[in-house]
């Protein structure tokens, strides 16, 4: 099968789908409609073999991550997705050794998109180790973007879903362990809390989505709104697998520094907390209030007994760890 043959055969028809999209699929660009008082909101991310899934993740699970990581960006913002462009690079044995993978891929990718109203509008294939990069791109109102520096001090730190499910499956996998099947679909095939994002909108002062663990990405939010946070353990969110694991050995880095969560972790000012009970079953995710922004710097950490907690590492960083797969 031809370059050619295999946009035609398993992408064109996942471009269909929006009449914003003018030209897509099969031209050198695409043309596409931003509406009127909107602002274009892009993203991209690449996906490498051994790094972010391990070399035998179903291909129809890779299709399903390479999305949704992007889409868990534009939820960060508060942006709404629409379009998608995807940069595929195959070693030359695949179709060989795996005929069907590039089916499976597609498949994954393509229900993805459809549930949440993205055309594929774009992209490239070529030859080489394997590795997926896809560009999502969303619309917010003009002056509706939700930021990683508008915290203020005394608003609520807060997130959604549990914490640490990816980072335990990655773990048991690695160890040549079969995780519970439900922690091991949070890993393969994250949900982006793109209607939370939107919810959200108007309310959270900074927001951000948990790919390098909370630890990390709640010091993003820190350091560019210039304040500290205090993080009660007691209250972080998390399935029975991720509390057994952090009881039996007092090691609270899998919930705080683990990959791969993509739950949004979001500032909210006080006066708003009456407001997440309805949010969250609106939106069908738990909202969880685990810390608070003070004034200051860095992240304090406090046990349920009331010792600080310190992390070894904050979360994953692509140059800094030396860990096999990042689940992030």
């Amino acid at each position: 099968m031809s370059e050619f043959d295999l946009i035609r055969t398993h992408f064109a028809a996942l471009g269909t789908s929006r009449a914003d999209v003018l030209l897509g699929v099969g031209d050198d660009c695409a043309v596409l409609a931003v509406p009127a008082g909107q602002r274009l909101a892009v993203s991209i991310d690449t996906l490498a073999s051994g790094v972010h899934f391990l070399a035998d993740c179903a291909a129809e699970a890779i299709g399903h991550k390479s999305l949704a990581v992007g889409l868990s960006d534009l939820a960060a913002m508060g942006a709404e997705p629409a379009w998608a462009t995807l940069a595929l690079t195959l070693p030359v044995e695949l179709p060989t050794t795996a005929p069907d993978w590039l089916a499976d891929f597609a498949r994954g990718f393509g229900r993805l998109a459809q549930e949440y109203g993205v055309s594929l509008v774009g992209g490239d294939t070529t030859r080489g180790p394997l590795s997926i990069t896809v560009q999502v791109h969303g619309f917010i109102p003009a002056g509706a973007e939700v930021r990683r520096g508008g915290a203020r001090p005394g608003d609520l730190i807060c997130v959604s879903g549990t914490l640490g499910d990816a980072g335990f499956a990655l773990r048991a996998l690695l160890a040549g362990q079969l995780p519970p099947p439900t922690l091991r679909t949070r890993l393969e095939r994250p949900t982006p809390r793109v209607a939370l994002g939107l919810a959200l909108r108007g309310l959270a002062g900074a927001m951000i989505d948990v790919s390098d663990g909370l630890a990390a990405d709640l010091g993003h939010i820190l350091a560019a709104s210039g304040l500290a946070g205090a993080l009660d353990l007691a209250a972080l969110p998390l399935s029975d697998a991720v509390a057994v694991a952090v009881q039996t050995t007092g090691d609270w880095s899998l919930p705080l520094a683990s990959g791969d969560d993509y739950e949004l972790c979001f500032c909210l000012p006080s006066v708003h907390r009456d407001r997440l009970a309805a949010i969250a079953a609106r939106c069908g995710c738990p909202l969880t209030v685990i810390g608070r922004v003070d004034r200051g710097a860095g992240l304090v950490c406090t046990t349920p007994a009331g010792t600080p907690f310190a992390l070894a590492h904050a979360g994953f960083d692509h140059f800094a760890s030396a860990d096999s797969c990042d689940a992030s």
